[in-house]
């Protein structure tokens, strides 16, 4: 099982933009030293509390100043840009990381950066649909592309002015053959996204904060949309990303992963619990659909999506996770604001060096003794 990082990020508002974004690239450097195999980054235009505005250009710091983490965005809204511009920024930044690049997309949930570009009234799923399906036509054909598929707004050719002998015309294909790997973020229990997921070979990494129990329904779409197409399922395509606090007592582990006033999981989940409420989205923390939206406390929430303790704990909870989903390929850490950047260093050398090599060694006797 491989170990990757995901953060949105998230930081209370009053805290320095500058300074947050420097700690959330320390963060993904120090993945990189710990050997995670890739880091997701969010991007918002409009919430004062996740800051990063646009994943490839952050991420685009970090190509020379790590190694060998995969640098993934987390994603790029599709809905709020020509998808001739994604297209292109994100065949550049392929050969910029030469190949070091995971191409995360969705279609932007966030309502306030719909309405700040005139979105608000349209439909960000069916925008989406199209700008990836001409994403992929860019980078497979040659020009003048010609591009015009039925029912999709977004229509590309370069006709009246190429010219090829000096270069215009001509638009970049990605370092990758034939393409980066697709990543989609999967928030709904029993997503249907999945089943387009698997068809098209894009692949899904189920969010932190939904409930475990709902996860294994993301394989079972994913591999339904898989052999839908005569194809197989890969287990390493699967991502699980989970909300993770490892310290080295039990009682900094609770403190800090849980109950203390000013603890980054508290405030994470303060945070989700209250856009997720005012999107009408509660459902994603739900443990059954009929469950009474008053059920849904802080609490409630705090007890079913965080994992918090020693490194055994950690071990346990992780392995016990597996067993209620079945095998997957990645488990994604989340990313949190540094209100002890000591303690959150801690959390993720102890879960690179301790904690995955336990649960890889535990994973390969299970696999064994079958």
């Amino acid at each position: 099982m491989r170990l990757g990082y995901f953060t949105m990020p998230v930081h209370p508002q009053t805290r320095d933009w500058s300074q947050t974004l420097r700690e959330d690239r320390e963060a993904i450097i120090l993945a990189d030293k710990l050997g995670f195999h890739d880091a997701f980054v969010g991007e918002h235009l409009t919430d004062a509390c996740e800051r990063v505005t646009n994943s490839m250009l952050f991420l685009a710091t970090l190509i020379s100043d790590t190694k060998t983490i995969k640098l993934a965005t987390g994603t790029t809204n599709l809905s709020q840009m020509h998808p001739v511009v994604i297209a292109q920024n994100a065949a550049m930044f392929d050969h910029l990381a030469q190949g070091r690049f995971i191409f995360g997309i969705s279609p932007g949930a966030l309502a306030s950066d719909a309405e700040a570009l005139g979105l608000l009234e349209e439909d960000r799923n069916r925008i989406f649909a199209e700008a990836i399906d001409v994403i992929l036509e860019i980078w497979s054909r040659e020009p003048p592309y010609n591009i015009d598929l039925p029912n999709n707004r977004f229509k590309v050719a370069i006709n009246k002015n190429a010219t090829y002998h000096l270069g215009t015309g001509i638009m970049g294909k990605p370092f990758q053959k034939p393409r980066p790997e697709i990543v989609g973020t999967v928030v709904a229990p029993f997503s249907p996204g999945c089943v387009l997921m698997g068809k098209r070979d894009f692949h899904p990494l189920s969010a932190n904060f939904l409930l475990a129990k709902h996860l294994k329904s993301h394989w079972t779409n994913f591999a339904k949309g898989k052999a839908e197409v005569g194809a197989k399922a890969d287990i390493k395509d699967w991502r699980i990303a989970r909300t993770i606090f490892v310290a080295d007592d039990d009682a900094t582990a609770r403190r800090y992963g849980r109950d203390d006033a000013s603890s980054p999981y508290r405030f994470y989940f303060e945070q989700m619990l209250a856009k997720m409420k005012r999107s009408n989205r509660l459902y994603v923390f739900k443990s059954h659909k009929e469950q009474p939206d008053e059920e849904i406390t802080h609490d409630f929430v705090m007890d079913h999506c965080v994992i918090n303790g020693t490194v055994n704990k950690v071990v346990d909870a992780i392995l016990a996770l597996r067993e209620e989903t079945g095998d997957f390929g990645e488990l994604v850490y989340a990313g949190m604001d540094f209100v002890d950047p000591a303690l959150a260093k801690r959390s993720m050398t102890l879960l690179a060096e301790q904690v995955m090599p336990r649960v890889n060694q535990a994973i390969g006797k299970s696999v064994a003794a079958e």
